[in-house]
C-alpha cells in the first residue's frame, strides 16, 4: 500500500494552508519564547554580585552616645521595624542594621562579617538572643547595631 504524504492525503485551499503556516509560526514563536526566558533567568542567576573578598574593613561599633545626633534620629523613627541602612556625615560611613520589636531584654548584634569584595562592601550579622541563664525584663525592645567605618563609595550589601 502505498502512503501518501500529508499534503497529498487531502486537497488544502490557500488559506487553510495559511492558516496550518500561521500555526506553525505560533508555535515556533511560543518556543522561541520560552527559550530566551530560560535563558535570562540562567544569566540573571550566574551574575550575582560577586562576594569574593578582597580585604576586611576596619569599623569601630558605636555606643548610642556615640551616634551623630541626625542618625539617631532617624533610628528612633525607623527602630520597631528590622532595617538595614546606610548614612554618611561626608567623612565616614555608618552602616545600621536593626532587628525590629523583641518582647524582651537580653538581646545582643554580632557583626560576624564586614569586607570589601570585587564591587561591594558586605556586612553579615546576627541576632543574638538571651541565654537560658540569663534573667530578662518582659519589655520591648529595639536591638540595633551602628558601626563607623572610612566613607567609601562602594554599595554595601547585607548578608
Amino acid at each position: 500500500m502505498h502512503k501518501r504524504s500529508f499534503f497529498e492525503s487531502k486537497v488544502y485551499s490557500i488559506d487553510t494552508a495559511n492558516i496550518i503556516i500561521e500555526k506553525s509560526k505560533w508555535l515556533y514563536m511560543k518556543r522561541l519564547f520560552l527559550l530566551l526566558c530560560v535563558a535570562v533567568f540562567l544569566l540573571c542567576s550566574c551574575s550575582k554580585q560577586t562576594e569574593e573578598k578582597v580585604q576586611d574593613l576596619e569599623f569601630t561599633v558605636l555606643g548610642e552616645k556615640e551616634i551623630p545626633q541626625e542618625l539617631l534620629t532617624l533610628i528612633e523613627g525607623k527602630k520597631t521595624q528590622p532595617m538595614k541602612n546606610t548614612w554618611t556625615d561626608g567623612e565616614y560611613l555608618y552602616v545600621i542594621v536593626g532587628y525590629g520589636e523583641q518582647q524582651t531584654s537580653g538581646y545582643s548584634i554580632a557583626v560576624n562579617e564586614f569586607y570589601l569584595g570585587k564591587n561591594a562592601i558586605y556586612m553579615d550579622t546576627s541576632l543574638i538572643g538571651p541565654s537560658k541563664e540569663e534573667k530578662v525584663n518582659e519589655t520591648l525592645t529595639y536591638p540595633y547595631v551602628v558601626i563607623k567605618t572610612e566613607k567609601r563609595e562602594e554599595p554595601v550589601v547585607f548578608k
